[in-house]
């Protein structure tokens, strides 16, 4: 199919803590775009400062899509973000609009745009149950355990990377089978769209360092350990939620837990969203077609705005 009989959208990707809220916001004051969130802990209600979800102030003037959709207790897949933002672009594009989609949840991004192979979905009580053996062997254990049953997938993962270890071990017990085996099956039907694909970054890693730092340092101050309280009152939520297991909320837990204080706190978090940041860099570096952008930076803006008006104007 040629490119200019396709719907455009526009991505907006790049690691935590490097603006692309602003941007988005910026883009749509501009352009006939509908802002779609794509990110993990944003979908939840609740979940607000930990997120760094925009005030409600700004939603208001500048709606996303996706944000606040579903409840803390409630799991929310990557096949559930595809479905839902294929939805929402369908509407946009329905009224002359064009989607751009923001945010850091690679995964969802990959899912929507290259399609998703058949996988179980999550199952709480084994997550508890591999959690429970990591805190006694330490995931090194359980990556070696995962080289045994899938070397491909154990391959590609990190021995410390606690998510997709849990998440390829829940697979195996679930299917029978092995995250790599059903990942090489044939996926569903992937985007039909002609994208242009934008990455904010921060060339000099120590600001990207300082960014994350201060960003947490002013969650605090805005209350997130008083909306960490109040999730952990909620008679359904657990420690092994999908919702809790967003960087900030897990290590926010384990403190109000007393596993350890709040310098340790703001250590473990600090730690844990520059690796987050480090493995949404790495993702991107090998997504082909992207234009990368240093941000803040006032002649990008300018050349950001100029990439996307032309992008709109004149479809390849």
């Amino acid at each position: 199919m040629n490119n200019s009989a396709l719907p455009s959208a526009i991505f907006l990707h790049g690691a935590t803590a490097t603006g692309k809220t602003g941007l988005a916001i910026t883009l749509s004051q501009q352009f006939p775009v509908d802002i779609i969130s794509v990110d993990s802990a944003m979908v939840y209600r609740g979940m607000d400062i930990g997120s760094a979800k925009p005030e409600p102030e700004i939603l208001a003037a500048a709606p996303h899509a996706l944000v606040d959709i579903r409840e803390p207790e409630d799991a929310y897949s990557a096949a559930d973000f595809s479905r839902d933002a294929l939805v929402c672009m369908e509407t946009s594009w329905a009224s002359g609009r064009v989607p751009l989609l923001v945010g850091g949840t690679m995964l969802y991004f990959n899912a929507l745009e290259q399609g998703l192979s058949p996988m179980p979905a999550a199952d709480p009580l084994i997550r508890a149950a591999i959690d429970k053996r990591a805190d006694v062997a330490g995931w090194p254990a359980l990556h070696t355990e995962l080289a045994l049953l899938d070397p491909q997938a154990a391959a590609r993962i990190e021995p410390m990377d606690r998510q997709r270890i849990q998440r390829a071990l829940e697979v195996c017990q679930l299917s029978g089978s092995t995250l790599s085996a059903l990942q090489e099956q044939v996926p569903e039907l992937p985007l039909q769209a002609r994208i242009l694909k934008l990455v904010l970054t921060a060339k000099d890693r120590a600001v990207l360092h300082q960014r994350i730092e201060t960003r947490f340092a002013d969650m605090l101050e805005a209350g997130f350990m008083a909306e960490m309280k109040a999730l952990m009152q909620r008679p359904g939520l657990i420690q092994e939620s999908t919702a809790m297991r967003s960087v900030g909320y897990r290590q926010a837990w384990g403190h109000l837990s007393g596993s350890y204080g709040l310098a340790e706190l703001e250590s473990k978090v600090v730690i844990a969203t520059r690796q987050l940041a480090k493995r949404q860099l790495t993702w991107l570096r090998q997504l082909p077609g992207c234009m990368w952008y240093d941000w803040p930076d006032e002649d990008n803006s300018s050349h950001i705005i100029k990439q996307v008006e032309a992008f709109l104007e004149k479809p390849d």
